[in-house]
């Protein structure tokens, strides 16, 4: 009976060596964060591991729609100038300081296809990555966007620097051809009704509301700079000026300064429907 005893013994005094060994490097401040130093080999080629197998467990059920419909690599192509090639680079061209700078890198995408079956890549464009920089383009791109930057990003490997920069080429003023239009002009159009409280909440972070506000049910550091929003739903006014109804509340987050002129909330550019869904889900902090 003794070596059971034992044996238990010692995976505990592991367990709780490991979890004061992690505690030092956190709370000791003993790893680097800083952007100016690489993560070592180890830990970028865990945290390389973990995303592939996210995003392959996530995106297996997803069907992609036909991706060389003509139209669909045009619209692709101004999508991967508008959003992609500041962070990723491009043939023929070097990512903007931003992305030259972040840590992990953002490596180009030329090879995208060699690593990501299209429904893994319409997810990471869709879903972005945590802790990346890699931003989730959900609330800026219509689904067709978002489908139309898979279709392009499965022929960028077959051009030359020449051939990628007349796909992006922007046409003057006037001028008559197929040069793509700018991308990110989501249909502003929304169904009246109630908004989805669940994606009104996913909304709100990708707004980046919780960087000023503190939102129950939103993860964020605690930030001062405006009110908390905890029980937002029994107040009787809006910011001092509205009364507070769902079409008030979608007023004041797209036409802010519209409302108040003075105040010191920006406008986020938020489309009618996420103002309806995040108007739903804050609805629900009573």
């Amino acid at each position: 009976m003794r070596a059971p005893k034992t044996v238990l013994l010692t995976v505990a005094a592991l367990g709780l060596a490991g979890a004061a060994a992690g505690a030092l490097v956190v709370y000791g401040g003993l790893y680097d964060v800083s952007a100016t130093s690489q993560h070592t080999q180890p830990v970028y080629s865990l945290l390389e591991t973990a995303m592939h197998q996210s995003v392959r467990l996530r995106a297996r059920r997803i069907e992609p729609p036909p991706l060389d419909d003509e139209r669909l690599l045009v619209r692709g192509a101004a999508c991967f100038r508008d959003k992609c090639v500041q962070c990723h680079g491009a043939p023929g061209v070097a990512q903007n300081d931003i992305g030259k700078s972040m840590q992990p890198l953002p490596g180009p995408l030329v090879d995208a296809r060699q690593h990501w079956k299209p429904r893994e890549l319409y997810w990471l464009t869709k879903h972005g990555i945590k802790m990346s920089g890699m931003p989730a383009w959900e609330h800026r791109l219509s689904e067709e966007e978002l489908w139309s930057v898979v279709a392009f990003l499965g022929r960028l490997p077959d051009l030359s620097p020449q051939q990628y920069a007349e796909a992006v080429r922007v046409a003057p003023t006037g001028a008559q051809g197929a040069a793509p239009p700018a991308c990110g002009a989501v249909p502003d159009a929304a169904p009246a009704g109630a908004g989805d409280v669940r994606r009104g909440a996913q909304a709100l972070h990708q707004y980046a509301c919780s960087a000023c506000h503190t939102i129950p049910g939103i993860t964020s550091s605690s930030p001062h700079v405006g009110p908390p929003l905890a029980g937002i739903a029994e107040r009787l006014l809006i910011a001092g000026k509205l009364p507070n109804t769902p079409e008030n509340m979608v007023r004041w987050l797209r036409h802010t300064h519209e409302v108040d002129p003075h105040s010191a909330m920006p406008e986020m550019g938020v489309s009618e429907k996420d103002a309806r869904d995040i108007a739903a889900y804050l609805g629900t902090l009573r």
